[in-house]
């Protein structure tokens, strides 16, 4: 007897349906799986065996073919077991219902019979809605990221047995919904702006970096403030929308990371270590996977004391900066995944901290200096929007209690009003911040007068800058002009953002 069971296999973040043919037939006993299975995959020939023996039902004693069409695609991934026992369970006519075509039954068994969790379920139901399946069949322990997606029964079961019976009308199981998406902030409640004393400079390019959604990079000396500002970024962020909740976990949901039941509702901040490789920073392995340029999409990658990062490293993120994806390419496949991030980097004037501070004396000489700043090349921090210069925070400012400290729900409150104006002004360009400007928009939405022009032309010549910063001027100008409510961008906008071109205006000349 032959059935068809459909399965699915990820390929990024892009689901394909693999129609699982299971054919039982006499002759010596033997179980065969073809069309390109990886190893994980061969071994759910023991645990589909063990699974439905000791789930109550007898094993068939017969020869078993299972082919995963189309035979040109390699699969990968344990979420086939639930499909493969279906499709046998099925022959047997212990599933006793013929049509299951517009069913999916996507994860993996567990010895005593159990559907246990997997990784990727959102983007593989998210796909298989978009190819025209009605109903998917999941790991119990998948269902609160699964439910999110509308138009499609999601039918969580914990078990064969459950299965069975749900698939012979003998048990009701009910579509799983997830409600809603919770998106407050109480994650931060212990990081909040109104904790940092003094630096107003620092707070007011945090404001305007979270105001256009700009790179930032923060240079002072040790304890000035960096780490502790940068942590307290995403408070001030605007909250994540639906669409964009369900596309960050789906890549978490592939990473393997969701800890949580339901989407991700904060906005992610990843800050990994400055030993980390080039694959773990924009992804990759055998097959390929999500780094942490992906997981950070949509939110914050900060990475501390940038200059220690390996250079190899540093350099391969300027193409992901560049196009907001990145695309990986092995032996085994080629694989995009999105990696629209606001990178927030920190780093000292030079190796020992001090250089430029009143309070301490610089024991580098020029040539160590010129070394340590240009360990970050030209090309990146051209593609960096706010250089800003930091000092050490003096204790009037520490000790102070007459001085009023703006909370993140004041800051937040004036970057999200100045979200509203971009996405308002975008609303026919899909685009919804200002440093996603490009090419003949920058010149269509960032116009300036002669007076701003004639200053920023005079910064252009004087600083040496590239066509790449004369743009991020205009864009950080452009959401200064927001944040004033200013419909046209004036010179104190040109000039402030100007200001924000530190490493261009005292360190570098290229």
């Amino acid at each position: 007897m032959l059935s068809k069971i459909n399965t699915c296999v990820l390929q990024g973040l892009d689901g394909n349906i693999v129609e699982v043919e299971t054919d039982l037939s006499n002759g010596m006993p033997c179980f065969n799986i073809v069309g390109l299975p990886d190893a994980s995959i061969k071994e759910s020939k023991d645990r589909v065996r063990t699974a439905i023996n000791n789930s109550g039902f007898k094993f068939p004693l017969n020869r078993i073919t299972i082919n995963l069409a189309p035979a040109s695609l390699k699969k990968q991934g344990s979420q086939m077991d639930l499909a493969i026992a279906t499709g046998i369970l099925n022959c047997m006519e212990i599933i006793k219902k013929d049509d299951l075509t517009d069913t999916c039954f996507i994860g993996e068994l567990s010895l005593d019979g159990e559907v246990t969790k997997i990784d990727g379920a959102l983007p593989m139901v998210i796909s298989l809605l978009s190819l025209g399946i009605k109903r998917v069949i999941i790991p119990f322990n998948n269902k609160e990221e699964c439910g999110v997606v509308k138009g499609i029964e999601v039918i969580p079961v914990k078990n064969i047995k459950e299965l069975v019976n749900f698939l012979n009308g003998l048990e009701e199981v009910n579509p799983w919904k997830t409600e809603s998406l919770n998106n407050d902030k109480d994650e931060y409640v212990f990081q909040d702006f109104k904790d940092i004393k003094g630096q107003e400079t620092l707070k007011r390019a945090m404001e305007v970096a979270a105001a256009g959604g700009h790179n930032i990079l923060i240079i002072g000396p040790p304890g000035s403030g960096k780490t502790m500002i940068a942590k307290r970024l995403p408070t001030i962020l605007p909250q994540m929308s639906f669409d964009e909740a369900l596309e960050v976990t789906k890549i978490y949901s592939i990473a393997g990371l969701i800890k949580e039941n339901g989407l991700l509702s904060k906005r992610p901040f990843r800050s990994p270590h400055h030993t980390i490789s080039r694959v773990s920073l924009v992804g990759g392995g055998r097959t390929p996977s999500p780094g942490e340029v992906s997981l950070a999409h949509f939110g914050v990658l900060f990475l501390d004391e940038l200059p220690e990062f390996a250079k190899s490293a540093l350099e391969v993120l300027r193409q992901p900066m560049e196009d907001n994806i990145v695309t990986i390419s092995r032996v085994n496949a080629t694989l995009t995944y999105p990696s629209n991030f606001m990178l927030v980097a920190s780093m000292n004037p030079c190796p020992c901290g001090y250089y430029g501070d009143p309070l301490h004396e610089c024991s580098c000489n020029p040539r160590d200096i010129d070394r340590y700043l240009k360990k970050i090349s030209g090309p990146l921090l051209d593609r960096i929007d706010i250089h800003i210069e930091v000092s050490p925070v003096n204790f009037d400012d520490l000790k102070s209690k007459d001085i009023k400290v703006e909370s993140s729900k004041d800051v937040s409150f004036r970057v999200n009003k100045c979200r509203d104006i971009q996405i308002e002004r975008y609303s026919e360009e899909n685009i919804f911040s200002n440093s996603e400007l490009e090419g003949r928009n920058v010149n269509k939405y960032c116009k300036i007068d002669k007076e701003a022009e004639e200053i920023l032309k005079n910064a252009f010549d004087k600083l040496g800058l590239s066509a790449r910063a004369y743009n991020k001027i205009l864009k950080v100008s452009r959401t200064i002009a927001d944040l004033d409510k200013s419909k046209n961008i004036k010179s104190l906008h040109i000039l402030e953002a100007i200001q924000y071109r530190s490493m261009d205006r005292k360190y570098f000349s290229i």
